[in-house]
């Protein structure tokens, strides 16, 4: 495809873009400190150099309230402003553009010095904001102009005002946060004042030739909080007020609706960007799981945006725009959504990376350098799972010889199975990904070829990625019929019944219990149904009852452990997974002694009070330890009758060829809990060094 659409040029206020590719703002963690922005000055040049016309920042606070965390990324002083000239310069040493984030996280803040609308605690923060006086709330717009000049001194080519995602201007916007009695607070056209006023403000402080993005909430998916009618109020008041553009936020934090996990559909809230552009004449960008230049193309096309917003995508490909101009689309690393590097690592004040690109926030010291031909390296990987493809890929990039052994007919390991899952069917990009570039690079791959210690004489440099197995835990009956391991059941070797036990509640036990409930590629109006989301503009918050559930089987998910089953999940993934399984009607069970397995089914014993799976919906869930349930010492028998016992209890490192020189990766190294994060970080490195 030419990809005509996405990649023409527009004129937003007085720029010109090149073409119509966002990097949305993501906090990375290279914000916060001034010693972190050479990095992130080189983590934004790469992706400007890579075709990106426009990237936003993550946010940076006005004002010290309006932090995210304690000392967090603030904008407020001349001598920081100065600061972020070695980011701008980098970004425009590549023809490119880039905004600066304005956000002031109100009652989200992770602080004892928050300020929002009211004083009405956030369900996924520990403190009780305070509410801005009359006064307060001046200032607090004096502090978003005062931060938009300081982007302009740094030589940001304008700034998005954070109007989204539940942060303060939400709070101000909905009646659920927002119960003042004064001029900014009351109707909503009261309520509308303060972002109104924040844009108009900057515009008058700027000038004309300064782009000011407004990040616009389309629909909340939280009760008790704007009307479509309201929304589009607002929309015709931002763009008299001076805004260039309007960028599209999708929810709140606390939402009980995912908008950005790997099981929402692409483009699900598309139609919501088309039905804003329609009613304003300033360019509307549109966000929210769109991962490669066919959808975004299409929905230029279709008049539904005038601007892609891809934040996640960026961090998978830094040439993604490129790629797709030079008709090498078919090789970019496309985004999975999985949150698992990026989104898990912020809310952990952890550095953001991706778990497909470990090179991405690490560009200046993660660096695949090509060696001399002479210095070139015969390499067997022994492996064609991530962390084995990971090596290979980045070993040939660097020039190496390489060849791969894998014992299966096809490439992907753990990934092939993943990608089976309802709501995993991304996995598929990523080895769509790894095959292409293994045919680019000249990569010798020989599958259905299990690897032999003289085979691997012949080779300078040996990486043995040879991964896991599934662990057979002992349980008298463990050889029963009944039973089969997980992966032969993902591989479609086995079947399952219609009453069906998982033992073992980590990832894998809750992907099994998904694949076990539901068919795959689930289509947009069934999804809506499912979470309780409707496009009907009376809908407050765009919200509707959920439709409930007829899952295909009976499931019992069970764990040896006594606490909240799914606690080990991801940060920002983990809840949808112990919703969707709660909506399913699966019995989760903790605190479970397996005594044996017969003809009757799984025999169990369970503590007399069995405590429940967690019940947190907030997207972001606290960042404090809960408590490990007390074991009961009372127990109480009971016999599962299932028809089928899936094993789930762990893996074990596949080592039959380890030896001295060898390196080991991914599951080889270590079999704890499925990590492709690591697997592929620690190939990649490895590849670096060799």
């Amino acid at each position: 495809m030419s990809y005509e659409h996405l990649l023409s040029p527009l004129q937003v206020g007085h720029l010109t873009l090149r073409n119509r590719i966002v990097m949305g703002s993501m906090h990375t963690g290279l914000e916060d400190r001034a010693k972190h922005f050479p990095d992130l000055a080189a983590y934004f040049a790469e992706r400007a150099k890579g075709g990106t016309a426009m990237m936003i920042t993550g946010g940076f606070a006005p004002n010290v309230e309006g932090w995210l965390l304690p000392a967090g990324s603030l904008m407020r002083t001349r001598r920081a402003a100065d600061k972020h000239r070695q980011i701008t310069d980098a970004v425009h040493e590549h023809d490119s553009r880039i905004l600066m984030q304005v956000l002031h996280a109100g009652r989200y803040g992770y602080h004892p010095l928050i300020r929002s609308a009211s004083s009405r605690k956030s369900p996924i923060t520990p403190f009780k904001p305070r509410a801005l006086s009359t006064r307060g709330v001046d200032a607090t717009i004096d502090a978003f102009v005062r931060a938009a000049t300081l982007a302009q001194r740094a030589g940001y080519d304008g700034v998005e005002i954070m109007g989204s995602e539940g942060y303060l201007i939400n709070q101000f916007l909905a009646a659920r946060t927002n119960d003042r009695t004064d001029a900014w607070g009351g109707s909503a056209e009261n309520r509308m004042r303060f972002p109104v006023e924040i844009v108009r403000r900057t515009r008058e402080a700027v000038g004309d030739d300064f782009v000011i993005d407004y990040r616009i909430s389309l629909v909340d998916l939280v009760d008790n909080s704007q009307t479509w009618d309201e929304v589009v109020e607002l929309a015709h008041k931002i763009e008299d007020a001076g805004a260039s553009m309007l960028n599209t936020g999708i929810g709140w934090h606390e939402a009980r609706v995912p908008t950005i996990v790997t099981s929402v559909p692409r483009a699900a809230f598309a139609d919501w960007s088309a039905r804003i552009k329609a009613e304003v004449e300033i360019p509307v960008m549109t966000s929210n799981r769109i991962n490669t230049p066919e959808v975004g193309d299409e929905l230029v096309a279709a008049g539904k945006a005038d601007l892609i917003s891809m934040a996640r995508p960026m961090l998978a490909d830094a040439d993604f725009a490129n790629k797709a101009a030079a008709g090498r689309a078919d090789e970019i690393n496309t985004c999975i959504a999985c949150n698992q590097a990026c989104l898990d690592h912020t809310f952990a004040n952890q550095r953001a990376s991706c778990l497909v690109n470990p090179r991405a926030g690490r560009e200046r010291d993660l660096v695949l350098l090509p060696v001399p031909k002479p210095r070139a390296k015969k390499v067997a990987v022994v492996g064609a799972g991530p962390a084995g493809l990971a090596a290979a890929v980045s070993l040939a990039e660097r020039g190496h010889q390489v060849t791969v052994f894998e014992s299966r007919d096809e490439i992907g390991g753990q990934f092939r199975m993943a990608m089976r899952i309802p709501g995993k069917e991304e996995f598929r990009e990523t080895l769509r990904y790894y095959t292409r570039r293994l045919e680019v690079l000249g990569v010798d791959v020989r599958l259905s070829t299990a690897a032999t210690q003289a085979d691997l004489a012949a080779y300078d440099d040996v990486v043995l990625a040879t991964g896991v197995k599934p662990r057979v835990p002992s349980i008298p009956g463990i050889d029963h019929p009944k039973v089969v391991a997980y992966d032969a059941l993902l591989r479609g070797e086995v079947e399952a019944g219609h009453k069906v036990a998982v033992i073992g509640a980590g990832g894998i036990g809750f992907d099994v219990s998904e694949f076990l409930l539901h068919d795959q590629d689930e289509k947009l109006p069934e999804w809506q149904e499912r979470w309780g989301v409707t496009e009907d503009p009376d809908a407050v918050g765009g919200l509707t009852a959920k439709k409930p559930q007829n899952p295909r089987r009976e499931i019992y998910l069970l764990q040896r452990k006594a606490s909240s089953l799914g606690k080990g999940l991801g940060k920002t993934t983990g809840w949808v997974h112990r919703q969707t399984l709660k909506d399913s009607k699966v019995e989760m069970i903790g605190g479970v002694v397996y005594e044996r397995i017969d003809d009757e089914g799984l025999h169990i014993t369970v503590p007399v009070s069995a405590p429940k799976p967690s019940a947190s919906k907030s997207r972001i869930p606290l960042p404090r330890k809960a408590k490990e349930a007390d074991e009961p010492v009372e127990r109480v028998s009971r016999v599962l009758d299932v028809d089928t016992v899936v094993v789930c209890a762990g893996q074990e490192s596949v080592r039959d060829l380890v030896a001295d020189g060898v390196h080991v990766i991914g599951g080889a190294d270590v079999a704890a809990e499925l990590d492709a994060k690591r697997a592929i970080k620690q190939a990649t490195e490895l590849a670096a060094s060799i």
